[in-house]
């Protein structure tokens, strides 16, 4: 995870202590995940939680990776802000998802495109995101950009899947 998604990591959960994972939860095992997947689209799959320190408040975090059937159509719904990252990026107050192309000699056909899906949502009961909802649209989308790069870079994904090296905030 980068510097700015540990930041907007803060900016979303108010803390910047959280509770480790299963060791199974980390981008290397979900490429490893999504190359035996490949080429069957995916329901979505764990890349990691996060979760605050025991005794504080409870709020979680999920972090997911799916495979689709091909790249993104339609209007997005009117709660998500556009991005211009990969195919398309979109952000709310609580979630955000990074949907990017990736063509690589990990894959079983490197000649095939993966279409995939990497999002970050607050998990549990639904509340209303409070406090400053940009900054939570910034966070969410700078938190699934990260993850959405690591993902790209462990598959070597040519060009990164179209993800820039640092996260794009300013709407399409």
């Amino acid at each position: 995870m980068s510097a700015d998604a540990s930041r907007a990591l803060k900016v979303i959960t108010g803390s910047s202590r959280f509770e480790a994972s299963a060791k199974q939860y980390t981008v290397a095992h979900a490429a490893a995940d999504l190359v035996e997947a490949f080429p069957v689209p995916t329901v979505s799959k764990d890349v990691c939680r996060v979760f605050m320190p025991v005794g504080t408040p409870e709020f979680q975090l999920r972090v997911t990776w799916s495979l689709e059937d091909g790249p993104p159509t339609g209007p997005s719904a009117p709660k998500f802000t556009e991005l211009k990252m990969g195919e398309l990026a979109v952000t709310a107050a609580d979630r955000a998802y990074v949907y990017f192309a990736c063509r690589s000699d990990r894959l079983s056909d490197a000649s095939r495109v993966a279409h995939i899906d990497i999002g970050v949502e607050r998990w549990g009961t639904p509340k209303q995101p409070e406090g400053d909802i940009k900054a939570l649209k910034d966070a969410y989308a700078t938190v699934a950009h990260s993850f959405s790069l690591g993902m790209a870079k462990e598959l070597r994904c040519e060009k990164n899947g179209g993800i820039p090296a640092r996260p794009v905030l300013e709407p399409v």
